[in-house]
Order: structure tokens, then C-alpha cells, then sequence
């Protein structure tokens, strides 16, 4: 493609186009035979209720402003959930112009949000991620729950890195795959947000480079938008235990999101939390909650 198309839309729309089921998109069968998996182009396009050139030439990337009933129209015709339309729509919005960049500056944590974290550190795991899943800060129950993200050197302090590369979490999530391809969905989203943002590149380059898995569910080109679930772990200290998360967006600062990790009251994952929250170190909670920086910049915070 030329350098004014815009790539990343184009590998949305194509991959989002071959998985769609033509059946459950309520399209009779026509006797044609199917060279290709998912709907025809010309199938979206009438579908969207646009024409066939239009979006042909929305799917090559090229630079045009649909309006935000077609871009939902589009996302309908593709059977896209929120994240998914939410991703459509930011693509779309980079062919109007020059890629959006975030504004520059090293993310940090409110003085009352490390507060709260280290309030919630008597039996509740709290995560503060920001851009990229960085972690910005971690209570003392999740650096024993999870990893001790304080102890990494400050360009490596990002969930999804420590996903994939940490054999460590490889080991503590029994249900890995699925919590692995949910991060790199994640990612994927907040990528299409500013593709202009050098260290979502950094980041997304070297783990294509050294996870085969990370790469082959990153070309799949999903995006997905963790609000809540659960985990099932394998802890070497507690043995095996199930937690619930929820997210919480801070007011006023959307870009950093709060994980909060709970087990059922009387169960035997509250149990093992309970345990984990008398062993885990007490030096750890005296600490400043890490700040993370640009991948390159001085640590100045560890």
C-alpha cells in the first residue's frame, strides 16, 4: 500500500470481514461458492448500506471521512461488540488527518490513589495499569499475588511484558492462554488509540520478536476491552485459587485503570488470600508504589 493509506484499518476491516459468519449475518445462501472465509466485500457494503466502491476504498485504507452513522453501520455489518466498534471509530478518525499523539510526560499516580491502594492492602490485590497495561502501581498483596513489578527495572514494568516473557507467570496462571490473548486484545486497543506512540511500538516489536504466541495473536488483529473477569491461579505458596476483577477508571485521569482482585467471602481462594496476606513481606508496604517511566528514560523511582 502507499504511504498515505492507513494500514491498521485495512488489517481490521479484512480480518474482521473473514471472520464474520455469513449465515448468522442473515445472509441467504446464494449457490456461489466461497473462495475466501467470512462475508465479500460487496456483502458488508450492502449490509452497511453503502456502496461497494465506498467500501472497497475503506477497506485499502484510503483517506476518507465516513460519517459516524456509516462507521457504526460498518461495525454492525461486521458483528463488532463495543471495543470492537470503539476500534473501527478510532482507525477511521487517523484517515481524516496526521496520527494523534498522546501528549508527552511520564504518567504518575494521584498521592491519594498510592492512599488507596495501600488501604485495600489488608486482603484485597490492587493493580493501578496505565498506557500500554504499565503498571504504575501495585499494593503489597498483588507484588505477592502477581510479581513484585517495584523490583523491575523501570522499562520493564508493563503487565503484558511480563505475561509473556516471565516464565514465572507462565507458571502462576493456569488458564494463561486465555489471560494472554485477553492482554494482547487490550493492547491492541489502546494501540489504535495513538498509533503514533513510540512505546507502544518498542513494546509491540519486541515481544512479536520473542513470543511466537504474543505475534500470531497480535496478527490476528482482535481487540478486547477487560472490564471484569476472573483468573484462575497456581501460586507456589498458597497452592490454587480463583479471583475475581474488577476495573475501575479514575475520574478525571482515563487513562489509568484500577484492578481490584476479590474471592468469595468463606471460600477456599479467600482462604488462600488470607494466608498470602499474612506471609507476604511487610517491607513491601512501606514503599513508594512504582512510577513508571518511558522505556529508556533514567529511573530515578526504583
Amino acid at each position: 500500500m502507499a504511504a498515505t493509506t492507513n494500514r491498521e484499518l485495512a488489517d481490521f476491516l479484512r480480518r474482521a470481514r473473514a471472520q464474520c459468519d455469513p449465515a448468522r449475518a442473515g445472509l441467504p445462501p446464494d449457490g456461489r461458492v466461497r473462495r475466501v472465509p467470512g462475508l465479500r466485500r460487496e456483502e458488508v457494503a450492502r449490509l452497511a448500506g453503502v456502496s461497494a466502491d465506498y467500501y472497497a476504498r475503506l477497506e485499502q485504507g484510503r483517506r476518507i471521512t465516513p460519517s459516524p452513522a456509516v462507521v457504526e453501520a460498518v461495525g454492525q455489518a461486521l458483528g463488532l461488540d463495543a471495543a470492537g466498534r470503539a476500534h473501527l471509530a478510532d482507525l477511521i478518525g487517523t484517515t481524516a488527518g496526521p496520527v494523534r499523539t498522546r501528549p508527552p510526560g511520564v504518567q504518575r499516580l494521584r498521592p491519594g490513589v498510592h492512599q488507596l491502594l495501600d488501604s485495600l492492602d489488608g486482603g484485597t490485590p490492587a493493580l493501578a495499569l496505565g498506557r500500554r497495561a504499565d503498571v504504575l502501581g501495585a499494593n503489597r498483596l498483588a507484588r505477592a499475588l502477581f510479581a513484585d513489578f517495584d523490583a523491575f527495572p523501570a522499562a520493564e514494568r508493563n503487565y503484558t511484558r511480563w505475561l509473556f516473557l516471565d516464565p514465572g507467570a507462565r507458571a502462576l496462571f493456569v488458564d494463561w492462554e486465555v489471560q494472554a490473548r485477553a492482554a494482547v486484545e487490550s493492547l491492541r486497543l489502546d494501540a489504535g488509540r495513538d498509533q503514533g506512540d513510540p512505546a507502544a511500538q518498542r513494546l509491540v516489536a519486541e515481544l512479536r520478536e520473542r513470543s511466537g504466541d504474543f505475534d500470531r495473536w497480535w496478527r490476528s488483529h482482535r481487540v478486547h476491552q477487560r472490564t471484569h473477569g476472573s483468573k484462575r491461579l497456581r501460586h507456589r505458596l498458597v497452592g490454587d485459587l480463583t479471583v475475581e476483577y474488577e476495573t475501575l477508571t479514575l475520574p478525571g485521569d482515563s487513562e489509568t485503570v484500577l484492578y481490584l482482585y476479590t474471592a468469595a467471602a468463606g471460600s477456599s481462594s479467600r482462604r488462600a488470600l488470607d494466608l498470602l496476606a499474612s506471609w507476604a513481606p511487610e517491607a513491601g508496604a512501606g514503599r513508594k508504589n512504582v512510577r513508571v517511566l518511558r522505556p529508556g528514560a533514567p529511573d530515578r523511582t526504583a
